[in-house]
């Protein structure tokens, strides 16, 4: 289950600017086209518009020509926008339904409102939701003229109170006539994922990913939202944002993060105002207010729908149009951006909280559809691409900082550029923020290579290229293109633009907007003096409502649509094996799609054996072979649109190179020379591991490390675990260089297996054609024979080294003190031993109980008691044979609500709530998932390695596609019997010593606080 996310601004708009490639045919006038009437009419159960002209409407689009995406776009009558791309991967759509507004749109007094909003859309309409709409009506106008008095009571503590206990007890009344989460049922039923929406400065978009079959039943519901917004159970949604506020105040990057934005924007609300909101606002809502700015911007000319998968055009913008075209428009409110006064100086702040300290520069730039945006993307790879940036290799490759990276905030009236840095031990912040700037000034003055910006330009092509597999990333371009408020045309030759830039340009750039105008704040560790939280109101909770339904729901469901069969992975036919050499085979799927390639080589070997097998994985980054030094190496592989990786988990290693086929040869010469010969570098093990001792202590800052890492592992394992089996700092700096290095070149000398995605056949003497160029294949057999020099027969893996799971027969409680609002809260249960037979039972369970927004578990503890922003339960199959299956259930709520929370958590893992038409929902959401789903391209090869490491030899979604349909709840309450109820459970808690409860904690067993010394190990 994953709750709503609202994520800093920085992650929650990825920069799609950069997904469509150059293109040579691009900047003539947009073209409009007609799209073709179809025959066959669409049937229409749920009410919309009836269609009176004889003849079937012809839909008019935009297109561009060499638009790889192959974009239409068309306009309605009421001016509601639709992107579509047609993408038959699988047979599923991801859609989004984006909305031009977001906080910067709230007004000054009441932020958060368009957050909340987001929220409330998911509760429902008048007829979606509910089970008697008149009776509920009255009773949510009673509540809405409630908390109008209730704002208006802010000095009258008493009056309040009194005000809050009369919204909760009518809330109790209407929510008997609700069904929560009734949209959650509906996109669960019809095989929908990624049921999800985000709220930003500039937008508010929902998201979900339908089975193609679906589109007719996702356009009634969408529109069903789009039309009407009904506030119901606001309260107890009001509650888990305030949870949500919670989570924001435990985190220093928010506060980070909006120190600098408040900095840089003192009059413009992308700094004056945050997308969650203050607490005094949040404490204040208003219904009346949340209602209107629905009216003002939720409307069609003012949103758009943007479709990427397999669709048919025209049978698609029928259908919106069916739903969607009656809608009226409305004039949009103007959104005067206000006008910052330039930076003259440098403005420095400080955070305080718990977590790891780092250093945070901030510029101002102008907003994302100017030319200076195009360029300060360039500005943004040149210091940091992961591979060849300038702070890549000249402050992480060379150990100066412990990290340090850039990366922009682009939004439409301002763009913000981002560098921040970790310092090593004993490293000043302030020596952190040196080096970052001694960087940016390397690029005002032109002190890079010349080769650097076209190989910027050529990666890029390339990331694009391997986007265009993920719908996602499609349609999510072409609502990032609406956003901005420029045509499809326009968003494509800005990447163009970022084609041509050179590199005089880019050094004038620099020296005009990354002078002394600019932000630091420098985040700090210790205790934070201004510490708050959101105080949690009484809150009755409110009937689930689980076997009832609104006619909508039933009419919606019950509409027809085509069955589509699963396609399972036959891993004998979708697979070809060869060999190598005797003892080293070949795994080849190819790749029909681009030029792309993915070449891994995989050993079961790794940690567990020996702890030094990721040191030595890390050590390599930072080592040259040959004529090239570590640096410069990383240059070639960027050159050549390539890039390797060596990452070694607990029993297995994969030695990894993926890039453009066409390079493979060059860069796997490259790349086995290193393997052979890296050349051992003291100062550069010295400074990595400091490096590690110092990540080390940063870990013990962090909770999420502490309580899913730390604290599991301690649990699963004891003290002796995966998580502590590494290096003493003894052992650490007795390392030499040579000890590390020979495990490299010995790594090869292993039993391990090649898997190869990507154009080339496995024997060659065949061509393709990638982009318009010819290129003969020269197959991938030959080059690993040349290139991949191995001893004639290769030693066996070192034997397997798993720990021994604790039997957890002792009811315990262990927790960990940490300086927070909230606290967060596992229920961890030992299972049998995996088993193949089991896993469809699970996998029904895992859906019904605690899979998603419309689970018992969700329902339950946030719909109906406003316990915690997120819950979930979950019964976890192992992913390696002859391992135990664990139980694990999460709430995060604040400290004073941990009574109720741990009882609700345990009383649903007791008495699993019977509801039929729950077990329906999940068993369609399976079925409907699974027919849909397709494991293609390189994830062929890795489903393959999963089963392997099952004992299976084929695809066991087929099991669960079968079996899953035939179950009904007797057999799943015996698995809930037999393998949850009552079942010995270790409870693990992090928080605030000063604000745990420990008297409740002592009901579920004995109770006992771990050190950070006892489960890090060190």
């Amino acid at each position: 289950m994953k709750p709503l996310l609202h994520p800093p601004a920085p992650f929650v708009k990825k920069n799609f600017l950069l997904l469509i490639p150059a293109l040579a045919v691009l900047g003539v006038a947009t073209q409009c086209q007609s799209s073709k009437p179809v025959a066959t009419a669409m049937v229409a159960p749920i009410a919309a518009p009836a269609a009176a002209a004889a003849a079937p409407k012809e839909y008019r689009y935009e297109s561009v020509p060499g638009d790889p995406l192959g974009v239409r776009i068309y306009k309605l009558d009421n001016g509601l926008t639709v992107y579509l791309s047609d993408y038959k991967d699988a047979p599923r759509i991801q859609t989004y339904l984006a909305v031009r507004a977001g906080s910067k749109n709230d007004p000054a007094a009441a932020t958060g409102l368009a957050h909340y909003l987001e929220h409330m859309v998911f509760k429902g309409t008048s007829q979606l939701g509910t089970q008697d709409w008149a009776k509920e009506k009255v009773e949510l106008d009673k509540i809405e003229a409630l908390y109008e008095t209730y704002r208006g009571q802010r000095n009258d503590p008493a009056a309040r109170k009194r005000t809050y206990h009369q919204i909760d007890s009518i809330s109790g009344v209407a929510a008997k006539y609700a069904v929560p989460n009734e949209y959650d049922k509906v996109m669960g039923a019809i095989g929908a994922k990624g049921s999800n929406a985000h709220t930003s400065n500039e937008e508010t978009v929902y998201q979900e990913d339908i089975p193609s079959n679906q589109l007719e039943k996702w356009a009634a519901i969408q529109a069903e939202r789009l039309r009407e917004m009904v506030p119901r159970l606001f309260h107890t949604e009001l509650e888990a944002v305030y949870e949500e506020k919670n989570r924001g105040l435990d985190s220093d990057f928010n506060k980070e993060f909006e120190a600098l934005n408040g900095a840089l924007y003192p009059t413009h609300p992308y700094g004056t105002q945050t997308t969650i909101g203050t607490i005094e606002h949040l404490q204040n809502p208003s219904i009346t207010e949340i209602k209107k700015y629905f009216g003002q911007y939720y409307v069609p000319n003012n949103v758009a729908l943007c479709l990427s998968g397999d669709l048919d055009f025209d049978q698609t913008i029928r259908t919106i149009d069916k739903y969607f075209g009656a809608m009226p428009s409305k004039p949009v409110p103007v959104f005067n951006a206000p006008v910052e006064a330039a930076l003259m100086a440098p403005i420095t702040k400080e955070v305080v909280g718990p977590q790891s300290e780092n250093v945070m520069l901030g510029f101002r730039l102008p907003g994302k559809a100017s030319k200076d945006a195009v360029r300060l993307r360039m500005m943004d790879k040149i210091l940091t691409n992961g591979q060849a940036g300038l702070i890549d290799l000249d402050l992480n490759q060379r150990q100066q900082v412990l990290e340090a990276a850039s990366f922009t905030d682009l939004n439409d009236d301002y763009s913000t550029h981002v560098i921040y840095g970790t310092p090593r031990a004993g490293q000043k912040l302030e020596d952190v923020k040196g080096l970052m700037l001694g960087e940016l000034a390397k690029v005002k003055a032109g002190n890079f290579p010349d080769w650097l910006i076209p190989a910027i330009i050529n990666n890029e092509k390339l990331t694009r290229t391997k986007s265009y597999e993920s719908n996602e990333a499609r349609a999510s371009a072409m609502y990032e293109a609406f956003i901005e408020r420029i045509d499809w045309k326009d968003y494509l030759q800005q990447q163009n633009d970022f084609g041509t830039i050179t590199k005089a340009e880019i050094v004038k750039f620099a020296n005009d907007n990354y002078g002394p105008n600019f932000v630091t704040v420098f985040k700090r560790t210790g205790t934070d003096p201004n510490k708050v939280k959101v105080v949690k109101p009484a809150i009755t909770p409110v009937p689930a409502n689980r076997d009832v339904s609104s006619a909508y729901y039933k009419q919606l469901t019950a509409m027809p649509s085509t069955e589509l069969q699963p396609v399972f992975v036959d891993y004998k036919k979708d697979i070809q094996e060869t060999a190598i050499k005797p003892g080293l085979p070949l795994y080849y799927t190819h790749n029909a799609e681009n030029g792309l390639f993915n070449l891994y080589y995989v050993f079961d070997l790794g940690n567990n054996q020996d702890p030094r097998w990721g040191l030595a994985a890390d050590y390599l980054q930072y080592l040259g072979a040959g004529q090239y030094t570590a640096a410069q190496l990383q240059q070639e592989f960027y050159k050549l649109g390539c890039s390797f990786s060596v990452n070694s988990g607990a029993d297995r290693t994969f030695v990894t190179l993926n890039g453009l086929d066409t390079n493979l040869e060059p860069a796997l010469k490259l790349f086995e020379q290193l393997l052979k010969a890296p050349k051992p570098d003291a100062a550069a093990l010295k400074n990595m591991v400091a490096g590690v001792l110092k990540q080390r202590q940063d870990a013990k800052l962090e909770k999420r490390v502490i309580l899913n890492s730390a604290m599991v592992n301690y649990v699963k394992y004891g003290s002796k675990n995966p998580f502590t089996n590494i290096l003493s700092e003894k052992e650490l700096k007795a390392l030499k260089p040579e000890q590390l290095t020979s495990l490299i070149q010995k790594l090869t000398s292993y039993q391990h297996r090649v898997l190869y995605y990507g154009p080339r056949r496995l024997e060659g003497l065949h061509a393709y054609t990638v982009t318009g160029t010819h290129i003969n294949d020269p197959g991938i057999v030959n080059p690993i024979i040349r290139l991949h020099k191995t001893p004639a027969k290769l030693l066996p893996a070192p034997a397997a080294k798993d720990f021994a799971e604790q039997p957890m027969k002792d009811k315990k409680v262990y927790w960990v003190d940490y300086n927070m609002v909230q606290a967060e809260i596992l229920f961890l249960t030992k299972g049998d031993l995996y088993s193949k037979e089991l896993v469809p039972t699970v996998a029904l369970y895992n859906e019904y109980f605690g899979g998603g927004m419309g689970s018992i578990v969700f329902q339950d503890l946030r719909e109906s008691k406003a316990l915690a922003y997120s819950a979930y339960s979950g019964y976890s199959n192992a992913d390696k044979l002859g391992r135990s299956n664990y139980n694990l259930s999460y709430i995060g709520t604040q400290s004073d609500k941990l009574p109720e929370a741990m009882a609700g958590m345990e009383a649903l893992l007791t008495d699993m709530p019977v509801a039929e038409a729950n077990l329906e929902i999940a068993k369609n959401a399976i079925r409907n998932s699974i027919s849909t789903e397709r494991i293609t391209k390189g994830n062929i090869l890795m489903s393959y390695e999963r089963a392997k490491r099952l004992g299976l030899d084929y695809d066991l979604r087929r099991d669960v596609y079968a079996s899953t349909q035939k179950m009904n709840f007797d057999e799943l309450k015996k698995f809930q019997l037999a393998k949850i109820r009552g079942q010995n459970q270790v409870i693990l808690v992090i928080g605030s010593k000063d604000r745990l409860n420990f008297k409740e904690l002592a009901k579920y067993g004995q109770v006992q606080q771990l050190t950070l010394k006892e489960i890090f190990g060190y």
